[in-house]
């Protein structure tokens, strides 16, 4: 180190007199350690005050947690990233790296060109240690070789700006985490909107359990609710017409779900499709009635000697009598919704066309919660099975998006107790084989399946608090980005760690501002304002009881 510290003969003073390009050649250390998993290098503070009143922000930032530094080997440049910084015994600054990847370098300016990802050679101990310019950095987060969305600007620098791959993100799914308060939903809302506008006749699907994005793609989408859904209750498949018409547990249960099954097919066998099919499954989507259904119990009823238990039937029919008359119900078992208007409904869901509006908002926060999760199930299966089904067809990927995943795909076994679960980790582990794409969106990564977010290729970490959450996304992430997630607890809002597939490398990113029309409805009350107002209470009760007595209607 002291060799190298005696070359570093500029003053302070001068360091804004100094072009980028010679300050960035000049060194500011020197490897001390190269190994697997941990390198060190020693930074000289002489080097570093040097370059801290540089015009270039990033030369100005060198040694810094989080700044990139170049190591030349041979004729290549080696980009890796501080990770840590400690002050050793002889006042010089000991910081471990994570190497990133490697360019060649430009023989007459010096500079790094054509970054990629991974590292071919490894420096030796002793070898020099650069500041990275933001000409270098520029070229390392380039993406204009690949089709690309810009969601905003690589930290520390203002003007560099940070792009995410659209194939590779949407190929390998992706996860977008963070605590609440965050910004978590706007990066949502910023990422899909960012996407809606390069692909206008594209295909997305997005679960929203709070109804916070329906305004925010007003323009840009179509709207789905339980006042327009219209989601036919014979869509669903026998596992999850078990989970609304089974009451029963234990071995019961099965019982009643053998009783289900055989008047299930008996009832879709009565629809003239049912007949024109030669081997009609439980599981087809044929049209049936209800009331054929109901029929079908009370006949199989009828056929039992005395002996045998009435209980099963009559806890069936009991169940799809409620489920019949009960109007938060309606919206998927209306007697309206029998007729054969799958083609239709997949259309509106889909976006085949989509009109330039290539996004379906389904809002299922009306949706009765003793059944939110089957209407998310039969949603997400249909995505799925639609994408099995039109394999030989001009392919229409699909990109399924959930908002607070970890309701559905729940950790600890819980995510194969339900048919979301299922069909969830299935399009996780198989979707892109048939061009589905999942996006998953979640507050608290470790209540999330952990099999499933290994299947994300691309992960979005903006600030996690809760220390749990923490350890579970550095799992899931490659051993040599795992250094990023030091900073997760200290982003700030709009903030994140981005890596995986859908980047150049990994990079701590801040997201742009998105205008206030295109915000979802996730902002917080601001208690001092709202609770200094005062006058239309009544009528605000008055409207609000009307509304909750009615359920939304």
């Amino acid at each position: 180190m002291e060799g190298v510290s005696s070359r570093l003969v500029f003053e302070p003073d001068a360091a804004n007199a100094i072009p980028p390009s010679a300050a960035a050649l000049v060194p500011i250390g020197a490897v001390l350690q190269i190994g697997g998993a941990s390198s060190e290098v020693l930074l000289d503070p002489a080097a570093l005050d040097a370059l801290a009143a540089h015009a270039d922000t990033l030369l100005a930032q060198a040694g810094q947690v989080g700044t990139p530094v170049k190591i030349r080997v041979g004729t290549r440049w080696l980009v890796a990233s501080l990770r840590t910084a400690r002050l050793d015994e002889a006042g010089r600054i000991a910081a471990q790296i994570d190497l990133l990847g490697e360019g060649d370098e430009e023989r007459l300016t010096g500079r790094l060109h054509r970054f990629h990802r991974g590292v071919t050679r490894y420096p030796l101990p002793g070898a020099a240690v650069f500041a990275m310019p933001a000409a270098d950095l520029r070229d390392v987060y380039a993406a204009e070789s690949s089709v690309h969305i810009d969601v905003g600007t690589v930290y520390p620098t203002r003007d560099i700006r940070a792009a995410l791959a659209v194939d590779a993100l949407l190929g390998r799914h992706f996860a977008l985490l963070g605590s609440t308060g965050t910004g978590k939903s706007t990066a949502a809302a910023l990422l899909l909107h960012r996407i809606c506008a390069l692909a206008p006749q594209g295909h997305i699907v997005m679960i929203d359990p709070h109804g916070e994005y329906g305004s925010a793609f007003a323009e840009q989408g179509a709207l789905f609710d339980v006042s327009n859904l219209q989601l036919p209750y014979w869509l669903m498949n026998f596992e999850e017409h078990c989970e609304v018409f089974l009451t029963a547990a234990g071995p019961e249960r099965q019982v009643d779900a053998d009783i289900l099954a055989k008047c299930l097919l008996a009832a879709r066998a009565r629809n003239r499709l049912g007949q024109e099919i030669g081997k009609l499954t439980v599981d087809a989507p044929v049209p049936y009635l209800l009331s054929d259904l109901t029929n079908a119990l009370t006949q199989e009823m009828g056929r039992i000697d005395k002996a045998t238990d009435t209980a099963p039937y009559l806890r069936l029919r009991a169940k799809i009598d409620e489920v019949k008359g009960d109007p938060r119900y309606a919206f998927m078992f209306s007697g309206m919704l029998v007729a054969d208007t799958m083609a239709g409904f997949l259309a509106r869901i889909f976006r085949l066309p989509g009109g330039g509006k290539p996004i379906s908002i389904i809002d299922v926060s009306g949706v009765p919660s003793e059944i939110t999760a089957v209407v998310v199930a039969v949603l997400s299966r249909l995505v799925f099975d639609f994408a099995i089904w039109s394999r030989g067809e001009a392919r229409r990927p699909v990109l399924l998006v959930c908002e607070e995943a970890h309701r559905y795909v729940p950790s600890e076994g819980a995510a194969l107790g339900s048919s979301v679960g299922r069909i969830l980790s299935r399009i996780a582990k198989e979707g892109r084989k048939y061009g589905v794409s999942l996006g998953l969106i979640t507050q608290r990564p470790s209540d999330l399946a952990e099999g499933v977010l290994s299947q994300c290729g691309t992960i979005l970490t903006m600030r996690l608090n809760n220390e749990r959450d923490q350890a579970f996304v550095r799992a899931a992430m490659p051993e040599g980005t795992r250094g990023f997630l030091d900073a997760v607890p200290a982003l700030r809002n709009r903030e994140c760690i981005a890596v995986g597939e859908g980047v150049a490398t990994p990079v701590r990113l801040v997201f742009d501002e998105l205008e206030p029309s295109k915000r979802p409805a996730s902002d917080d009350p601001h208690f001092s304002t709202l609770w200094r107002e005062a006058g239309g209470e009544e009528a605000m009760l008055e409207r609000t009881i009307r509304r909750w007595r009615a359920q939304g209607r």
